[in-house]
């Protein structure tokens, strides 16, 4: 059974049970226009339980002055998530499992990740997280590949400064990648982040970057 497959039978079951999900807050729909001409739209449902369900589609499409579609900017892309989460007095955990496909091109992914959050001393608290993702392609069987990714990150709360560390490795190229990140909060609304890439390798890179967050 292919991965278009197996998300036709998952979707066929959770839109079944979004018949039972009446209230308002349960209906996702998140309308954006990204441009002049572009639009994108996220639909769907999402029912609350121990494993919280959520299922739906992004729509979006972009055209030319005089209305025709652009080529490949159509997306009809379905998606589906189920996340359980447990809350602790020193921290918190997630587990959760995400399925999409693109129906337009025929590819799809499976992710599975796990996520915790607790406190590591009086001035410290750490938070770690792991995926694994498994990708196909109908159109080029060989771009089939599995990723598999794992981060930390060190906090000081009261100072709003974050150290990370990521890696990640792909069986498909075999590539294997990592940063390092620090973080600052400078104002409620303002951020000073630094990272570097693949560090003590030829292909090392770097960014600093300020970032403005403005809510309306």
């Amino acid at each position: 059974m292919t991965i278009v497959k197996a998300a036709c039978i998952f979707f066929a079951i959770l839109f079944s049970l979004a018949a039972a999900a009446r209230a308002d807050d349960l209906l996702i729909w998140s309308p954006a226009k990204l441009s002049d001409r572009s639009y994108k739209a996220t639909m769907g449902f999402r029912l609350p339980a121990e494993w919280e369900t959520s299922a739906g589609a992004d729509i979006a499409l972009a055209s030319t002055k005089g209305g025709a579609p652009l080529p490949d900017s159509e997306q009809a892309m379905l998606w589906g998530r189920i996340v359980r989460t447990n809350v602790t007095p020193s921290g918190q955990s997630q587990r959760g499992a995400r399925i999409s496909v693109d129906t337009l091109r025929g590819s799809g992914a499976l992710t599975l990740s796990r996520s915790r959050s607790w406190i590591l001393s009086d001035s410290l608290d750490m938070q770690s997280s792991r995926s694994i993702s498994v990708q196909y392609d109908a159109v080029d069987i060989k771009q089939a590949s599995v990723t598999a990714s794992q981060a930390l990150k060190l906090i000081h709360p009261w100072t709003g400064t974050s150290l990370s560390a990521g890696a990640g490795i792909s069986n498909a190229s075999g590539d294997f990648s990592s940063s390092v990140a620090v973080n600052q909060a400078i104002l409620p609304n303002l951020n000073l982040d630094a990272s570097v890439s693949n560090p003590f390798s030829p292909d090392e890179a770097g960014s600093v970057n300020l970032r403005y967050r403005l809510n309306w």
